[in-house]
């Protein structure tokens, strides 16, 4: 690809610096057994990442993200995937996702519910207090109940 299509995209705030990388974007009509089709396949973004100093591209993702999403959007979106395998990760071995022993759909299910709810409640917490940051969580007060209200399943005062 010519010099001009690689563009500089920084895609968040890492432990040290700012993660920044050379990319560039393509649209390419994927081929895959197309003489069984009847006609091409949709068009898709492949996405190429290039870091700097290095001798030739290090990765490449395809997207069918629409036609007309911006550079930095696509790259968000595909570097996403570091923190949903980092939060899998944290999920299976801190919380426990990966210790049921059960035989049922059910069961896991309720597992796997409350495992994630457990996660949710800890991420909140955690980004309430930051160690170095200020906060950006909304710390103000739950909405009152209506007059009456009484929670599903719970008996009748009266």
């Amino acid at each position: 690809m010519p010099k001009p299509a690689w563009h500089r995209v920084t895609w968040r705030q890492g432990t040290n610096t700012k993660l920044t990388s050379r990319f560039a974007a393509l649209r390419v009509r994927p081929a895959h057994r197309d003489d069984n089709r009847s006609s091409a396949r949709p068009e898709e973004w492949c996405l190429i990442e290039w870091p700097k100093g290095e001798p030739e591209p290090s990765q490449y993702w395809l997207s069918t993200s629409p036609s007309e999403i911006p550079l930095k959007a696509l790259v968000n979106l595909a570097k996403l995937r570091w923190r949903i395998e980092r939060d899998y990760q944290e999920l299976k071995q801190e919380l426990g996702l990966g210790h049921y022993e059960g035989r049922g759909w059910r069961g896991f299910h309720h597992h796997a519910s409350l495992t994630i709810a457990a996660y949710g409640f800890l991420t909140a917490e955690r980004a309430a207090i930051p160690p170095s940051a200020p906060s950006n969580v909304w710390l103000g007060k739950a909405p009152r109940l209506p007059r009456g209200y009484r929670p599903r399943g719970a008996p009748n005062p009266a």
